[in-house]
């Protein structure tokens, strides 16, 4: 019968346009445990946010055999899951036994912010007299269809349990196709009522990448990779350097993109300097083998100027901000349209 038919229609029809929307609203997914944050876009896994101090240790065998731990000091963000499910982070000190990866500097930990110089204290390394950068709470967790949120406060504690600094950040992952992954962190950093807190002129910080060991630009003792990093001025490195560090390094740009080839397919990771940063452009601390890290402090190193050249004084009871946003693309630079999307970066926060 004609009306039987068309109710059958009209049924599969209400029944597919009412299971189509439940995955194109599944958005951005934040859900904490003890432990961590783990965030999905649209079902598929991205990042843990791990915010206590006692996973991971980093385990580091000396040339005698004699094996030692080394306590995490500050929270990260581990992996990071790029275009197709790979990771574009090292996975070492996280995994233990990673394999095909350096087992050097166990402080570059996928995704973190750090600075080796506060107030004089070291809260870039992992050493017995570093500082620590100490989760303290949420502020918001979010999840959303659009992006998703997670809002915390750290303390910065030095070695002698002095709190130097606080500071509250922001992780905003966006719902991006498969084919990209787009995220912002922004942190403000607050002095204490009583004191000032100097950020000092060193190259170690400070919003860092530690890449996945397929996208270094050198491999091993010079021979070449598959990596290549891309500054917004055009200064480039695509080749393992000569001798001495990569040309990009310690230069000042809007943008840096460090791309390469993982497992045959082309991928990326572009990060964007926001134009209101108190630095800008910033300079980037950016290596052949994979850490990949914007700082606007270092100019002592950067530049041979007199030390203490690119010092940053917060004053006591003010406080700074930093923003910057994260691109995990396909393909290179140009493909990637890095420079459009950084131009898209300024004007959506304009707004």
């Amino acid at each position: 019968m004609p009306n039987s038919s068309l109710l059958c229609t009209l049924v599969l029809c209400i029944a597919v346009i009412g299971i189509l929307p439940l995955h194109a609203a599944e958005g951005v997914t934040m859900t904490q445990s003890n432990d961590r944050v783990r965030v999905e876009v649209n079902g598929e896994f991205f990042t843990d946010y791990w915010f206590r101090m006692k996973q991971h240790p980093a385990l580091m065998t000396s040339k005698s055999g004699v094996t030692e731990t080394n306590p995490t000091k500050h929270t990260y963000f581990y992996p990071l899951i790029g275009p197709g499910g790979v990771n574009m982070t090292r996975s070492w000190p996280m995994k233990p036994d990673a394999e095909g990866e350096e087992k050097d500097h166990p402080h570059h930990r996928s995704l973190w912010f750090a600075h080796g110089a506060v107030n004089g204290v070291d809260f870039w390394a992992e050493t017995p007299k570093a500082g620590k950068i100490q989760h303290d709470q949420f502020v918001e967790v979010k999840s959303g269809t659009d992006s998703g949120l997670i809002k915390s406060t750290c303390k910065w504690v030095a070695p002698d349990g002095k709190v130097v600094c606080t500071d509250e950040r922001t992780f905003r992952v966006y719902n991006r196709p498969g084919n990209e992954r787009l995220f912002d962190f922004e942190i403000t950093i607050k002095a204490p009522a009583d004191r000032d807190v100097l950020f000092g002129d060193t190259k170690e910080g400070t919003m860092a990448v530690r890449l996945n060991e397929q996208l270094r630009v050198t491999r091993g003792k010079k021979e070449p990779g598959t990596g290549h990093i891309v500054l917004s001025s055009g200064v480039r490195d695509d080749a393992p350097p000569a001798r001495g560090d990569t040309v990009t390094w310690g230069k000042p740009a809007a943008w840096c993109d460090y791309w390469g080839k993982v497992d045959g397919k082309t991928l990326g990771l572009a990060i964007f300097d926001h134009p209101s940063n108190p630095v800008h452009p910033t300079t980037w601390h950016v290596r052949d083998y994979g850490l990949f890290a914007a700082n606007p402090f270092g100019i002592h190193d950067f530049e041979r100027k007199p030390p203490g050249t690119g010092n940053l004084n917060v004053p006591a009871g003010k406080s700074i901000t930093f923003k910057y946003r994260f691109y995990i693309h396909e393909g290179d630079e140009k493909q990637a349209k890095v420079a459009e999307r950084y131009k898209e970066y300024v004007s959506s926060a304009a707004k």
